[in-house]
């Protein structure tokens, strides 16, 4: 599927989960990015996600700090440059997949919390 027909499937709520992982998590950051100023990036980012996990009805999925952490270092990731587009841009960054990334800056209990789900938390991990 193209960018543009991805990301209009996941706006509309018409992508099935199973075609919205991690991977494609962080393709949607990474094409918003590409298009949109990094805030108004993350405001689509929030608002598609919070639209798509009410249709699947799962609301409660929604994490703020994960979904600004992530745009964060997508975004941090695009700036180094090197790449043509998202495939690209995917081959260049293996870390951006790995499922214990965020653990390097949230301790797990901060992550668990229900305030970093309703809102942006920034912590800093003792010994960094």
């Amino acid at each position: 599927m193209n960018d543009d027909d991805f990301l209009a499937a996941l706006e509309s709520c018409r992508l099935p989960p199973e075609q919205f992982g991690h991977r494609d998590h962080v393709r949607a950051a990474f094409l918003y990015l590409e298009r949109l100023s990094f805030g108004a990036a993350i405001d689509r980012m929030r608002n598609s996600l919070r639209r798509y996990t009410a249709r699947q009805g799962s609301s409660s999925k929604y994490h703020e700090t994960v979904t600004v952490a992530f745009m964060s270092l997508v975004n941090t990731h695009r700036q180094a440059g090197g790449y043509g587009g998202w495939s690209e841009f995917e081959a260049l960054n293996p870390e951006l997949f790995d499922a214990t990334l965020l653990g390097r800056y949230y301790a797990p209990e901060t992550l668990a919390s229900a305030r970093a789900r309703q809102s942006f938390v920034l912590e800093r991990l003792k010994g960094t």
